[in-house]
């Protein structure tokens, strides 16, 4: 297993910076995620650990050796992409051996690799078919096949899982999950899809446009996330976030929502400046009350039954819109008017000017 560094991590091009002094240290057999939207750079941050882009700046280190000059095929590392990139012409065995055999590396030990292989990623009966012939779950079966039989010192996957349908995802990610713990093998994992990124990862990248938001435990990124841009991107449905603000008050501090102004005395920590804030909360930490208690009341405009899950879609006025999760068998019904109030102990407050955390 094999630790890997970086250390103010910049690429650009040209004159355009697309990732700003990146600094992560991923320890040995850790399985971490690299998640955000769609153009933050966590695909180039991942090619540029493969080598496969160059690094404009800072130091990459891999097992205790900086290894920015060096070429794809001297890093130890084996990748998987979002494209399979199997050879249609070959077989399966021909496509897990194929890189084996570019080392010339002997044939025992590639046929007892691809074996071994075969046997993890329980694809022993697709040896012998030719790419063509087998399901989407399939081929990138035989894709981590190929990587595993290098036996790496880590792994690399770049959205491994996007080409596949729904319930073929879950079964892959079930897959991924066993073999990491099974090989414990150091694994960077690139994902944009955050079901991915809680299940699978010991720890998780936020990025955004090439800086990094935050890194932590997925329950931590969940439960007090560092900025107002992990609060909203972490979470299925997204937390609900209001503006608000911070007003003096004969006790100290008072949080002025347009529905109810909350004072903040007794609930610790120092008194507070007055300023603009973002109040945030998340649809399973409001609570049905009656109208004299709640802080908010609206009419369902939709309700969502997940079967497991009840989510309803409140309209509180001013195009504005709540969602709130009830117990899965609440009779709620579209058109009726709903009360709700948080859960006080799971406020979150975010600075508006610069979107960070107030503690």
């Amino acid at each position: 297993m094999t630790a890997i560094a970086l250390r103010q991590i910049r690429k650009t091009y040209g004159t355009l910076q697309v990732i700003h002094d990146v600094d992560i240290d991923i320890a040995s057999g850790e399985f971490l995620v690299l998640v955000g939207p769609s153009g933050c750079g966590k695909s180039t941050l991942l090619r540029m650990i493969a080598g496969l882009e160059e690094i404009s700046g800072g130091i990459l280190d891999i097992g205790g050796k900086v290894v920015n000059a060096l070429p794809p095929s001297d890093r130890d590392i084996a990748m998987v992409f979002q494209d399979y990139a199997l050879y249609p012409h070959m077989s399966v065995r021909e496509n897990m051996a194929f890189g084996l055999k570019m080392r010339g590396t002997a044939d025992e030990t590639i046929d007892r690799r691809v074996s071994h292989a075969a046997d993890i990623l329980k694809i022993q009966p697709f040896l012998e078919r030719r790419p063509a012939q087998l399901s989407g779950g399939q081929r990138q079966r035989v894709a981590m096949g190929r990587a595993i039989v290098r036996e790496p010192s880590a792994f690399l996957f770049d959205e491994p899982l996007s080409n596949l349908d729904a319930a073929l995802r879950v079964e892959m990610r079930l897959e991924i999950a066993k073999l990491h713990n099974r090989m414990k093998a150091t694994t960077v994992y690139v994902t944009h899809d955050q079901v991915e990124a809680m299940t699978l990862a010991d720890r998780i990248v936020v990025l955004n446009a090439g800086r990094i938001e935050q890194i932590g435990p997925p329950l931590e990124l969940y439960h007090r996330p560092a900025s107002l841009f992990v609060a909203r991107f972490i979470g299925s449905p997204t937390m609900n976030t209001l503006p608000a603000t911070i007003a003096a008050d004969g006790s100290g501090s008072a949080l002025r929502l347009k529905e109810r102004t909350l004072s903040l005395a007794g609930m610790g920590g120092q008194p507070m400046p007055a300023s603009e804030v973002v109040f945030g909360i998340r649809p399973e930490d409001l609570v049905a009350c009656p109208p004299e208690e709640a802080w908010f009341s609206g009419e369902l405009a939709v309700a969502e039954r997940l079967g497991s899950q009840t989510y309803g879609y409140v309209e509180i006025g001013e195009a504005r819109m709540l969602t709130v999760e009830f117990p899965r068998n609440t009779p709620i019904r579209v058109g009726e008017t709903i009360h709700v109030r948080p859960n006080m102990e799971a406020i979150h407050l975010f600075d508006t000017a610069t979107g960070l955390r107030i503690n």
